[in-house]
């Protein structure tokens, strides 16, 4: 199972960070939003390593803006997927009874 999150986190972010590199893309919130969501739910799916998916997810749009345009800002793209990520194995931890995790 977790070999198959690990393509899906790697294919997402890539995909994320693909998008946000191109130049007619001009959307920050969306992106932001996007990261958090897709990382929250793997984080509730697989709660054993959140950090994991953050970097999996979030780690592609600061290599896109940082290669392509020299954006440092970029890098707080991995701040919205680590808030994500350990928000949904909160969520999984809160809602999930301690024998069934």
């Amino acid at each position: 199972m977790n070999r198959i999150l690990f393509a899906i986190a790697i294919a997402v972010g890539l995909s994320l960070g693909y998008v946000d590199s191109r130049p007619g893309w001009d959307d920050t919130g969306i992106t932001a939003g996007l990261l958090f969501i897709v990382a929250a739910a793997l984080g509730a799916l697989a709660p054993e390593r959140p950090w994991l998916w953050a970097l999996c997810i979030g780690g592609w749009i600061p290599v896109f803006g940082i290669l392509a345009r020299s954006n440092y800002g970029s890098v707080m793209a991995i701040a919205f997927a680590f808030a994500g990520a350990y928000g949904g194995m909160l969520l999984r931890r809160v809602f999930m009874p301690a024998g069934l995790h």
